[in-house]
């Protein structure tokens, strides 16, 4: 049942993180009359743009998370962010005094690298990447050692590429710890070593946990750059065996987590052979493609299944893709010129974040695109993102 917001009948979702996908989630829960609650460190964030009311706050707070859960009293808590109060939704979920989506286990398991990559392991017996945890330097020296060059290094928790970087050579390795340290979300700590993975591509296989079971769509394959995500197109093209083999363990995957929710599962191809990467238990950056490329995007499909709806057969709308608009420099005040000309090309879209600065690097827009195939659809979005002026 969904009642009517500023009501006593009133469902209401807080949202804990408020970037671009959140944004998107809290307009499709709109849709439905929610009363959404926007939740993140800094004001004017995306998502407290559309949102009904927002709150600034460290996600990593528990006394203010719990604070403001306690005021609001939401029906559903919806984490956007891995960097958050996890003991702290787990206590709320047992408290019974909101449902965590997609479950608190979930959140706990998902914030950091080591909860997620030890479950598909040692629970579920997935096949992942050479790995190995440090906390310290001299572990992390060893570690290196026993993985073997090049490998790859990431804070057990961080998103968007942040504290992420690649070991070529021995001179490389400590360059690579600082950066860990000071790119993890929840400060310095523990790092993942993962030793290079021999794949012909990588994909985002979207997973929808929901009253009638699990649904998927079609596969997104992505670029990254820096571990952040840059270019996305659906649908990407594999074997009909490696696709049910990719659906059998995001099924796997997602089950262990349990809940009701969209998750990205991403993962590496190997001729037919699936080798799992990462799990995200929300709506994923490179699932953005999906925007234009499907009847429902992911973000409403993450809305449908969470409030308890049915999800139907997902439509295809043709060769599509997405290309990030990434803006670096120092501003407060960013304007963006030319789209009439970026948006000139048929079959197209843009979709301005509305973050309120940069500073460093930044994601402040996504174009979106349809094509005869694949590759023109890239080229259309790419040729967006060209075309649009930013002001600093």
């Amino acid at each position: 049942m969904i009642g009517t917001p500023f009501t006593s009948s009133a469902k209401k979702i807080m949202l804990c993180g408020s970037g671009e996908l959140g944004k998107e989630v809290v307009i499709e829960l709109q849709r439905y009359g929610i009363e959404v609650i926007a939740c993140d460190a800094y004001e004017n964030a995306p998502a407290m743009q559309v949102a009904d009311r927002s709150y600034v706050f460290s996600m990593l707070d528990s006394n203010e998370l719990r604070r403001v859960i306690e005021l609001e009293k939401p029906d559903l808590v919806v984490p956007e962010v891995e960097a958050i109060a996890t003991d702290t939704l787990a206590e709320i979920e047992s408290e019974g005094k909101a449902t965590i989506i997609p479950t608190a286990r979930a959140t706990q398991l998902t914030m950091n690298r080591e909860g997620i990559r030890r479950m598909a392991v040692e629970e579920l017996g997935c096949k992942t990447s050479p790995y190995a945890f440090a906390a310290t330097e001299e572990d992390y020296m060893a570690a290196i050692e026993k993985i073997g060059l090049p490998c790859v290094v990431k804070p057990i928790m961080s998103s968007s590429g942040k504290g992420q970087s690649t070991v070529k050579t021995q001179d490389d390795a400590l360059t690579s710890w600082k950066y860990a340290q000071e790119g993890g979300r929840a400060g310095a700590g523990k790092v993942i070593i993962e030793g290079f993975v021999d794949f012909d591509y990588e994909i985002t296989l979207l997973t929808i946990r929901h009253v009638g079971g699990t649904s998927f769509c079609a596969p997104v394959g992505h670029i990254q750059v820096d571990g952040d995500y840059r270019e996305s197109w659906q649908p990407a093209p594999m074997s009909a065996s490696a696709l049910e083999s990719a659906q059998e363990m995001a099924a796997a995957v997602t089950k262990n987590l349990g809940g009701y929710g969209l998750f990205g599962v991403e993962m590496f191809v190997k001729n037919d052979e699936v080798i799992f990467s990462e799990v995200s238990p929300r709506p994923h950056d490179t699932g953005m493609v999906t925007m234009i490329s499907q009847d429902l995007s992911q973000f409403a499909l993450h809305a449908r299944a969470i409030l308890g709806l049915p999800i139907p057969n997902i439509e295809q709308h043709g060769p599509s893709a997405s290309c990030a608009l990434v803006v670096e420099g120092h501003s407060e005040n960013v304007r963006f010129d030319n789209i009439s000309t970026a948006l000139a090309q048929p079959d197209t879209q843009l979709r301005l974040f509305g973050k309120p600065k940069v500073a460093g690097k930044r994601r402040m827009a996504v174009a979106l695109a349809r094509g005869s195939d694949v590759e023109a659809a890239r080229a259309a979005a790419r040729k967006v993102t060209e075309e649009v002026g930013v002001i600093l």
